[in-house]
C-alpha cells in the first residue's frame, strides 16, 4: 500500500509545491521594490482569483473522483465523458467569468478592505488576470482528470512547466521591463495558456485510446448528469465556505493596515507550502479510494485511510520543526523590509502550529472527493466556518487582533479534520 500511495503523491507533491513557490517569487519580487502596497496588492487581488478559482475546484475534484470511479468500474464510455462533461462546463465558466468581470470587480473591492492605493494596484491586476480564466478552469479539469486515471507523473510535469513559465514571465516583466503588479498578472495569463497547450499535447499523446467520440446520449446521461451536478454542487458550497474564511482573513488582515496584510499574506504562503505538500497524498487518496469505491473494496479503503493518515502524521513534524528553526530565514526569503521582519517575530508561534491543525483536514479532503463523500464535506465545511471561525473570530479579535485571527484560523482548520474523523465511519460506509 505504501508504494501505491507514494507512487501516486510523490509526483504530486512536487508539483504541488511549485505553486506555492511561485507565490513566494511573486512576493519577492514586490517585497524588494519600494513600497509595502505590492505586496498588500498581489495578496487582494489574488484573494479574488482564490474566491473564482477554488470555489469551482469541483472541476477538478469531482473529475478526480468520478473518473476514478469509472476508472475502477473499467466504464471506457464514462472515462471519456467524464473529461469532456467538465471541459464543457469549465469554458462555458470562463466565458461568463470573462462577461460579467466588471460587477465581480465592483462586488469584490466594495467587500474587501485595504487602502486606496493597494486597492488601485489590485484592480490593474485584476483586469489583466481575468483573460486566463478559460486556460486556468481548463487546466482544472484535465489535472482532474489525469489524477483520476492513476497517472500523477502527468499533472506533475504539466505544473513544474506552467510554474516554471509563469516564473520565468514574472522575472522578464518586472526586473526586465520594470513592470511590477501589471507584470506579475501578465505573466500569470500567458503561463496559463501555455500549460493548456502543453495539456493538451500530453493528453494526445498518452490517452488517446481512451478519447472515444463523443457520444451525446451518454454526455447528456440523466442519471449521470443529475449526480455530476449533485456531488459537485455540495463541492461548489464547501469550496465557497472555505475560500470566504480564507478571504475574510485577508479582508480583516487588510482592516488592521497595509503591514499586517503584507505579513499574513507571507504567512499564508508557508501555510500553502504544507497544504499543498499534504495534498500530493490527499490526491493519491482521490485515485486510490475513488478506484476501490468503484470496485466496492471496502477492505482496500479502510487500509487506505489508515496509512495515509500515518504519513500525514509523520510529515508534520518535520514542518513544525522547519518553521520554527528556520522562521527568520524563511521570512527574509519574501521581503528585506525592516519593519515586516521584526513584526513577524510575534507571529512564530502561529506558522509553527500550521502543520498540527491542517494536516488531518487536507488528507481527509482526498478521502471524501475519491468517495464522493460530498455531503459529509459540505457539511464539515459549514460547522467549521459558520460554528468555529466567526465566533473564534469575533470574539478573539476584539481581545487580541492580529493575534486572535490567527486564532480563529487554526481551530477553523483544526475543527475541519476532527469533525471529518467522526464523520467518516457514515459518509465513506466503512
Amino acid at each position: 500500500m505504501n508504494k501505491s500511495i507514494l507512487r501516486l503523491a510523490i509526483p504530486n507533491i512536487i508539483s504541488n509545491i511549485t505553486v506555492p513557490m511561485l507565490g513566494m517569487v511573486d512576493l519577492a519580487l514586490m517585497g524588494h521594490l519600494d513600497s509595502a502596497s505590492y505586496i498588500g496588492a498581489i495578496g487582494l487581488g489574488s484573494v479574488i482569483f482564490n474566491v473564482l478559482y477554488l470555489s469551482l475546484g469541483f472541476l477538478r475534484m469531482g473529475t478526480t473522483g468520478f473518473t476514478a470511479q469509472a476508472y475502477g468500474k473499467e466504464n471506457k464510455p464514462e472515462i471519456a465523458h467524464g473529461l469532456y462533461r467538465p471541459l464543457l462546463i469549465a469554458f462555458s465558466l470562463a466565458i461568463l467569468l470573462i462577461v460579467l468581470q466588471y460587477p465581480i470587480e465592483k462586488i469584490s473591492f466594495f467587500l474587501l478592505n485595504g487602502s486606496e492605493e493597494v486597492k488601485a494596484l489590485a484592480r490593474e491586476y485584476f483586469y489583466i488576470r481575468i483573460f486566463a480564466a478559460p486556460a486556468t478552469l481548463g487546466l482544472m479539469a484535465l489535472m482532474g482528470w489525469f489524477v483520476g486515471m492513476q497517472n500523477t507523473r502527468i499533472p506533475m510535469f504539466l505544473s513544474i512547466f506552467i510554474n516554471a513559465l509563469n516564473i520565468g514571465f514574472n522575472l522578464f516583466f518586472v526586473k526586465v521591463l520594470d513592470m511590477n503588479v501589471d507584470g506579475v498578472a501578465w505573466g500569470t495569463l500567458l503561463a496559463q495558456y501555455g500549460g493548456l497547450a502543453f495539456g493538451v499535447f500530453l493528453l494526445l499523446k498518452n490517452f488517446r485510446m481512451h478519447l472515444l467520440p463523443l457520444q451525446k446520449q451518454v454526455l447528456l446521461n440523466l442519471e449521470m448528469l443529475k449526480r455530476f451536478f449533485k456531488v459537485n454542487r455540495d463541492i461548489l458550497i464547501r469550496s465557497i465556505a472555505l475560500i470566504l474564511t480564507l478571504s475574510f482573513f485577508t479582508s480583516e488582515s487588510a482592516g488592521l493596515g497595509d503591514r499586517v496584510l503584507a505579513l499574513n499574506s507571507m504567512m499564508l504562503q508557508y501555510f500553502f507550502v504544507f497544504s499543498y505538500f499534504m495534498d500530493g497524498f490527499a490526491y493519491a487518496g482521490e485515485a486510490l479510494i475513488g478506484k476501490f469505491t468503484g470496485r466496492n473494496d471496502t477492505k482496500a479503503i479502510k487500509k487506505t485511510i489508515r496509512y495515509l493518515l500515518g504519513w500525514g502524521i509523520s510529515l508534520s513534524l518535520p514542518f513544525v520543526l522547519a518553521y520554527s528553526i528556520f522562521h527568520d530565514q524563511l521570512i527574509r526569503l519574501v521581503t528585506d523590509n525592516a519593519a515586516l521582519i521584526s513584526l513577524s517575530i510575534d507571529y512564530k508561534w502561529w506558522m509553527m502550529l500550521i502543520p498540527i491543525t491542517t494536516f488531518a483536514a487536507f488528507i481527509w479532503d482526498g478521502i471524501y472527493i475519491g468517495a464522493t463523500a460530498s455531503v459529509a464535506m459540505r457539511n464539515t465545511m459549514l460547522i467549521a466556518s459558520i460554528c468555529v471561525f466567526i465566533p473564534a473570530w469575533y470574539f478573539g479579535l476584539q481581545h487580541w487582533s492580529n493575534h486572535g485571527l490567527w486564532l480563529a484560523f487554526h481551530l477553523f482548520m483544526l475543527s475541519r479534520g476532527v469533525l471529518m474523523t467522526l464523520f467518516a465511519p457514515k459518509a465513506l460506509n466503512i
